[in-house]
């Protein structure tokens, strides 16, 4: 008779009475297996746990000794919440946090963060870790995001006891991100390139979905329906996925009308295949360059669209549901924009004063 569990694994309960598996070795933590035991995607998770350690008690493969920040990483890894991360984030997470690993512990120290117990990593070592990017907050805050993530990962495996980087606050950053199209500057590509080249049909989809360059690529005819764009965003669609219907502008439709269009996707290169993320985002920036506008992007239309909706009257929840934002906070930069400059100008007649 077949076992229920495969060796080493053990069923327990949580606090919300949830069953879960997990794998179980003498002197070393237990590891949390997701999905239905036997099965191929279980199976693989099991498989790879037991690949994450060595012959060395208490180590795992790479050498990292159990219960330390470097250790934690490795483990963080190798879990499912990481693995459903799409490659590029994964790529860049996984530098942010070794690139932690690899700091020392204090200026000058040979002791470095791979070795340091999370047992008793605080937000003051969060902080010092936050602090070494001071001169590039963006990527400082990057290094908070990542940790806490891999936090979050140990309180649900039951591996620490508490989010050390949950109080450790972002830096305030001046930077304004990617640059927002003016609409001189759309003009401007416009007149470069022309209705019916591919530079055109690209600005189209980008400013007239207000989508991403993952999305954009993506489009196709057979993604339209009775008038409307219906598609999952890609980014997060592994995680949260983000259905989305939107109506397809006549102004749209002409440009794609009038545009040499592949089979599958509306964009392609010229070969005739589907753009790359990368691919595509190097070749708009080529035909920025082309119409004098080195400092714009693919992005950059994204957030312009954004702005002329939130100038033009579009509430929060409009921009929420064209956007595919999940929260107000993004959505409100834009309307607290346009409403700043919509009441100064009804307001600045009142700074006259009137009669005597």
């Amino acid at each position: 008779m077949p076992r229920r569990l495969p060796r080493g694994c053990i069923e327990d309960v949580d606090r919300y009475g949830k069953v879960r598996v997990y794998l179980r070795q003498k002197g070393r933590p237990k590891v949390r297996l997701h999905g239905t035991p036997w099965t191929e995607p279980f199976m693989d998770e099991y498989e790879k746990a037991l690949a994450g350690r060595g012959d060395d008690v208490g180590r795992t493969a790479a050498g990292s000794k159990a219960g330390t920040w470097r250790w934690l990483c490795e483990r963080y890894f190798l879990s499912a919440g990481f693995r459903r991360l799409d490659a590029r984030t994964q790529r860049v997470r996984r530098q942010i946090l070794e690139a932690t690993c690899d700091e020392p512990t204090k200026p000058g120290a040979q002791a470095l963060f791979r070795d340091f117990p999370i047992a008793i990593m605080t937000a003051k070592a969060v902080r010092v870790l936050r602090d070494r990017k001071l001169d590039t907050p963006e990527a400082a805050n990057g290094r908070v995001k990542a940790i806490r993530q891999v936090f979050a990962f140990a309180l649900e495996e039951e591996l620490a006891a508490a989010n050390p980087a949950r109080d450790v606050p972002y830096l305030k950053s001046a930077s304004q991100g990617f640059h927002a199209w003016t609409l001189d500057e759309v003009r401007q590509f416009e007149a470069r390139h022309p209705i019916g080249s591919k530079p055109r049909l690209a600005l189209a989809l980008l400013l007239f979905t207000g989508q991403r360059r993952s999305d954009v690529i993506r489009f196709g005819r057979q993604m339209v329906r009775d008038g409307k764009l219906s598609f999952t965003q890609f980014k997060n669609r592994n995680r949260k996925p983000k259905r989305l219907v939107l109506p397809m502008l006549q102004e749209l439709a002409a440009i794609i009308n009038a545009s040499p269009c592949g089979d599958l996707t509306y964009l392609v290169t010229e070969f005739g295949k589907p753009f790359s993320d990368a691919g595509f985002g190097n070749w708009f920036r080529v035909q920025c360059d082309r119409a004098a506008l080195p400092h714009c992007s693919a992005h950059g239309l994204r957030k312009a669209g954004a702005t002329i909706a939130a100038n033009a009257g579009a509430s929060e929840r409009t921009l929420m549901s064209i956007f595919g934002w999940d929260s107000s906070r993004q959505a409100a930069h834009y309307t607290r924009s346009a409403d700043q400059e919509r009441l100064a100008g009804d307001g600045m007649r009142l700074l006259v004063p009137t009669g005597s």
